[in-house]
Protein backbone atom coordinates (compact mmCIF):
# COMPACT_ATOMS: atom_id res chain seq x y z
CA UNK A 1 0.00 0.00 0.00
CA UNK A 2 1.40 3.32 -1.11
CA UNK A 3 0.80 5.93 1.79
CA UNK A 4 1.82 9.59 0.45
CA UNK A 5 3.02 11.96 3.22
CA UNK A 6 0.16 14.46 4.52
CA UNK A 7 1.29 17.59 6.17
CA UNK A 8 -0.69 17.85 9.12
CA UNK A 9 -1.33 21.22 10.35
CA UNK A 10 -2.93 22.04 14.41
CA UNK A 11 -5.68 24.13 14.16
CA UNK A 12 -5.84 27.02 16.59
CA UNK A 13 -9.67 27.93 18.19
CA UNK A 14 -10.79 31.27 20.07
CA UNK A 15 -12.16 31.32 23.05
CA UNK A 16 -15.59 30.20 21.59
CA UNK A 17 -14.07 27.41 20.60
CA UNK A 18 -14.64 27.89 16.94
CA UNK A 19 -12.05 26.35 14.49
CA UNK A 20 -9.46 29.03 13.55
CA UNK A 21 -8.53 28.28 9.56
CA UNK A 22 -5.20 29.94 8.36
CA UNK A 23 -5.70 32.16 5.18
CA UNK A 24 -3.47 30.22 3.06
CA UNK A 25 -5.91 26.54 3.58
CA UNK A 26 -9.00 29.19 3.09
CA UNK A 27 -7.63 30.16 -0.28
CA UNK A 28 -6.47 26.64 -1.09
CA UNK A 29 -10.09 25.49 -0.51
CA UNK A 30 -11.58 28.57 -2.41
CA UNK A 31 -9.64 27.44 -5.12
CA UNK A 32 -10.78 24.02 -5.31
CA UNK A 33 -14.57 24.92 -5.27
CA UNK A 34 -14.12 27.08 -8.24
CA UNK A 35 -12.63 23.94 -9.85
CA UNK A 36 -15.42 21.23 -8.16
CA UNK A 37 -18.25 22.21 -10.17
CA UNK A 38 -19.97 21.70 -7.08
CA UNK A 39 -22.80 23.95 -5.62
CA UNK A 40 -21.46 25.83 -2.10
CA UNK A 41 -23.42 24.08 0.09
CA UNK A 42 -22.46 20.34 -1.38
CA UNK A 43 -18.47 21.66 -1.22
CA UNK A 44 -18.52 22.89 1.94
CA UNK A 45 -20.41 19.51 3.52
CA UNK A 46 -17.71 17.55 1.84
CA UNK A 47 -14.72 20.04 3.08
CA UNK A 48 -16.49 19.63 6.81
CA UNK A 49 -17.19 23.75 7.07
CA UNK A 50 -20.29 24.76 8.30
CA UNK A 51 -21.93 26.49 4.93
CA UNK A 52 -22.13 30.17 6.64
CA UNK A 53 -18.83 30.28 7.00
CA UNK A 54 -17.84 29.12 3.58
CA UNK A 55 -19.95 31.17 2.34
CA UNK A 56 -18.33 34.12 3.63
CA UNK A 57 -14.93 33.37 2.70
CA UNK A 58 -16.30 32.87 -0.75
CA UNK A 59 -18.18 36.47 -0.43
CA UNK A 60 -15.19 37.67 0.58
CA UNK A 61 -13.42 36.56 -2.15
CA UNK A 62 -15.66 38.17 -4.59
CA UNK A 63 -15.71 41.43 -2.94
CA UNK A 64 -11.92 41.86 -2.93
CA UNK A 65 -11.95 40.15 -6.71
CA UNK A 66 -14.61 43.37 -7.62
CA UNK A 67 -17.06 40.17 -8.54
CA UNK A 68 -20.04 42.60 -7.71
CA UNK A 69 -21.47 45.66 -9.52
CA UNK A 70 -21.67 48.95 -8.18
CA UNK A 71 -25.04 49.95 -7.92
CA UNK A 72 -25.56 53.40 -10.16
CA UNK A 73 -26.63 56.28 -7.73
CA UNK A 74 -30.49 57.04 -7.95
CA UNK A 75 -31.27 59.80 -10.20
CA UNK A 76 -33.51 62.11 -9.50
CA UNK A 77 -36.32 62.68 -11.82
CA UNK A 78 -39.16 65.15 -12.08
CA UNK A 79 -42.04 62.77 -13.26
CA UNK A 80 -42.86 61.48 -9.84
CA UNK A 81 -44.28 64.44 -7.64
CA UNK A 82 -45.61 64.41 -4.17
CA UNK A 83 -49.05 65.25 -3.08
CA UNK A 84 -50.53 65.91 0.14
CA UNK A 85 -53.26 63.73 1.46
CA UNK A 86 -55.92 64.63 4.37
CA UNK A 87 -58.59 62.52 5.10
CA UNK A 88 -61.35 64.28 7.22
CA UNK A 89 -63.93 62.70 9.41
CA UNK A 90 -66.66 64.38 8.24
CA UNK A 91 -69.32 62.68 5.25
CA UNK A 92 -70.63 64.56 2.64
CA UNK A 93 -75.04 64.63 2.91
CA UNK A 94 -75.24 61.92 0.79
CA UNK A 95 -73.66 59.54 3.01
CA UNK A 96 -70.85 58.27 0.32
CA UNK A 97 -67.28 58.45 0.70
CA UNK A 98 -65.93 60.90 -1.42
CA UNK A 99 -62.13 61.62 -2.47
CA UNK A 100 -61.24 65.47 -3.33
CA UNK A 101 -58.31 66.54 -4.86
CA UNK A 102 -57.06 70.22 -4.00
CA UNK A 103 -54.97 71.57 -6.49
CA UNK A 104 -52.24 74.38 -6.11
CA UNK A 105 -53.89 76.66 -8.10
CA UNK A 106 -57.11 76.46 -5.73
CA UNK A 107 -58.95 74.11 -8.51
CA UNK A 108 -60.86 70.91 -6.94
CA UNK A 109 -61.96 68.10 -8.43
CA UNK A 110 -64.42 65.48 -6.43
CA UNK A 111 -64.40 62.03 -7.00
CA UNK A 112 -67.50 59.90 -5.63
CA UNK A 113 -66.99 56.61 -8.13
CA UNK A 114 -64.71 54.67 -8.96
CA UNK A 115 -65.26 55.05 -12.56
CA UNK A 116 -64.27 58.80 -12.13
CA UNK A 117 -60.76 57.79 -10.85
CA UNK A 118 -59.70 56.97 -14.51
CA UNK A 119 -60.50 60.71 -15.32
CA UNK A 120 -59.12 62.59 -12.33
CA UNK A 121 -55.82 60.06 -13.64
CA UNK A 122 -56.35 61.91 -17.07
CA UNK A 123 -57.11 65.39 -15.93
CA UNK A 124 -53.86 65.25 -13.60
CA UNK A 125 -51.77 64.19 -16.26
CA UNK A 126 -52.71 66.74 -18.61
CA UNK A 127 -52.61 69.24 -16.37
CA UNK A 128 -48.34 67.97 -15.75
CA UNK A 129 -48.10 68.64 -19.53
CA UNK A 130 -46.83 71.84 -20.29
CA UNK A 131 -48.82 74.30 -22.93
Amino acid sequence: MDTTPTEETILKTDVLGRVKMPQERREQLLDEFERSGLSGQKFAALAGIKYPTFATWAQKRRRARGAYRVKAPLRRTDKVKWLEAVVEAARPAGGKNSLVLELPCGAKAEINDLQQVTWAAELLRALAQPC
